[in-house]
Protein backbone atom coordinates (compact mmCIF):
# COMPACT_ATOMS: atom_id res chain seq x y z
CA UNK A 1 0.00 0.00 0.00
CA UNK A 2 1.30 3.50 -0.93
CA UNK A 3 1.77 6.40 1.72
CA UNK A 4 0.10 9.17 0.59
CA UNK A 5 -0.06 12.41 2.36
CA UNK A 6 -3.30 14.43 2.97
CA UNK A 7 -1.89 17.70 0.71
CA UNK A 8 -2.81 19.76 -2.06
CA UNK A 9 -5.75 20.19 -4.37
CA UNK A 10 -6.46 16.40 -4.74
CA UNK A 11 -7.24 15.82 -1.13
CA UNK A 12 -9.86 19.35 -1.10
CA UNK A 13 -13.72 18.22 -0.89
CA UNK A 14 -14.84 18.06 -4.51
CA UNK A 15 -16.88 21.53 -4.14
CA UNK A 16 -13.48 23.55 -3.22
CA UNK A 17 -11.89 21.91 -6.25
CA UNK A 18 -14.71 23.26 -8.10
CA UNK A 19 -14.91 26.64 -6.65
CA UNK A 20 -10.81 27.29 -7.49
CA UNK A 21 -11.02 25.49 -10.65
CA UNK A 22 -14.16 28.09 -11.36
CA UNK A 23 -12.05 31.40 -10.71
CA UNK A 24 -9.19 30.02 -12.83
CA UNK A 25 -11.67 29.78 -15.68
CA UNK A 26 -13.18 33.46 -15.26
CA UNK A 27 -9.18 34.85 -14.97
CA UNK A 28 -8.59 33.04 -18.44
CA UNK A 29 -11.49 34.08 -20.08
CA UNK A 30 -10.86 37.80 -18.13
CA UNK A 31 -6.80 37.93 -19.15
CA UNK A 32 -8.43 36.31 -22.84
CA UNK A 33 -6.32 33.56 -22.86
CA UNK A 34 -9.19 30.57 -22.70
CA UNK A 35 -9.89 28.43 -24.88
CA UNK A 36 -13.30 28.79 -26.51
CA UNK A 37 -14.51 25.98 -29.17
CA UNK A 38 -15.37 26.57 -32.49
CA UNK A 39 -18.25 24.67 -34.14
CA UNK A 40 -15.66 22.31 -36.15
CA UNK A 41 -13.48 22.14 -33.16
CA UNK A 42 -16.82 20.99 -31.16
CA UNK A 43 -18.21 18.41 -33.94
CA UNK A 44 -14.52 16.79 -34.69
CA UNK A 45 -14.32 16.39 -30.45
CA UNK A 46 -17.74 15.23 -30.58
CA UNK A 47 -17.09 12.73 -32.97
CA UNK A 48 -14.15 11.18 -31.62
CA UNK A 49 -15.89 10.29 -28.13
CA UNK A 50 -18.63 9.05 -30.00
CA UNK A 51 -16.32 6.84 -31.63
CA UNK A 52 -14.46 6.15 -28.13
CA UNK A 53 -17.79 5.26 -26.32
CA UNK A 54 -19.14 2.84 -29.37
CA UNK A 55 -16.38 0.38 -28.73
CA UNK A 56 -17.42 -0.46 -25.66
CA UNK A 57 -19.78 -2.91 -26.72
CA UNK A 58 -21.31 -3.67 -23.66
CA UNK A 59 -21.95 -0.24 -23.10
CA UNK A 60 -24.08 0.40 -26.45
CA UNK A 61 -26.35 -2.73 -25.96
CA UNK A 62 -27.14 -1.35 -22.26
CA UNK A 63 -28.35 2.08 -23.28
CA UNK A 64 -29.94 0.18 -26.72
CA UNK A 65 -31.89 -2.13 -24.31
CA UNK A 66 -32.74 0.68 -21.82
CA UNK A 67 -34.04 2.78 -25.01
CA UNK A 68 -35.76 -0.32 -26.55
CA UNK A 69 -37.65 -0.80 -22.61
CA UNK A 70 -38.57 3.16 -22.89
CA UNK A 71 -40.23 2.98 -25.95
CA UNK A 72 -41.78 -0.05 -25.05
CA UNK A 73 -43.34 1.30 -22.10
CA UNK A 74 -44.33 4.57 -23.97
CA UNK A 75 -46.03 2.73 -26.87
CA UNK A 76 -48.18 0.16 -24.00
CA UNK A 77 -49.13 3.18 -22.04
CA UNK A 78 -50.48 5.18 -25.33
CA UNK A 79 -52.14 1.93 -26.26
CA UNK A 80 -53.69 1.78 -22.41
CA UNK A 81 -54.52 5.17 -23.08
CA UNK A 82 -56.48 4.69 -26.08
CA UNK A 83 -57.97 1.48 -25.17
CA UNK A 84 -59.67 3.15 -22.00
CA UNK A 85 -60.60 5.50 -24.21
CA UNK A 86 -62.21 3.99 -26.06
CA UNK A 87 -63.56 1.35 -23.45
CA UNK A 88 -65.19 4.37 -22.16
CA UNK A 89 -67.18 6.19 -24.86
CA UNK A 90 -68.26 2.63 -26.56
CA UNK A 91 -70.52 0.11 -25.13
CA UNK A 92 -70.86 -3.09 -27.14
CA UNK A 93 -73.59 -5.51 -26.60
CA UNK A 94 -74.71 -8.45 -28.85
CA UNK A 95 -78.21 -8.41 -26.89
CA UNK A 96 -80.46 -6.18 -29.29
CA UNK A 97 -78.32 -6.27 -32.46
CA UNK A 98 -80.83 -7.68 -35.40
CA UNK A 99 -79.24 -11.66 -36.38
CA UNK A 100 -77.11 -12.02 -33.53
CA UNK A 101 -80.11 -13.56 -31.01
CA UNK A 102 -79.19 -16.85 -30.33
CA UNK A 103 -77.06 -18.27 -33.08
CA UNK A 104 -79.45 -20.51 -35.12
CA UNK A 105 -80.37 -17.79 -37.32
CA UNK A 106 -76.72 -16.73 -38.18
CA UNK A 107 -77.32 -18.51 -41.90
CA UNK A 108 -80.62 -16.73 -42.34
CA UNK A 109 -79.30 -13.58 -42.27
CA UNK A 110 -76.78 -14.53 -44.68
CA UNK A 111 -78.97 -15.96 -47.34
CA UNK A 112 -77.51 -19.38 -47.24
CA UNK A 113 -79.22 -21.63 -49.86
CA UNK A 114 -78.50 -24.64 -47.14
CA UNK A 115 -80.98 -23.29 -45.29
CA UNK A 116 -83.49 -22.54 -47.45
CA UNK A 117 -83.97 -26.02 -48.73
CA UNK A 118 -83.89 -27.13 -44.91
CA UNK A 119 -86.63 -24.86 -43.84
Amino acid sequence: MTNKSKRGFASMDPERQREIASKGGRAAHAKGTAHEWSRDEARVAGRKGGEVVSRDRAHMAAIGREGGEARGRSSARARQRNFSDRESTMQVSREGMPGQSGGSDRNADRGDSRDEATR
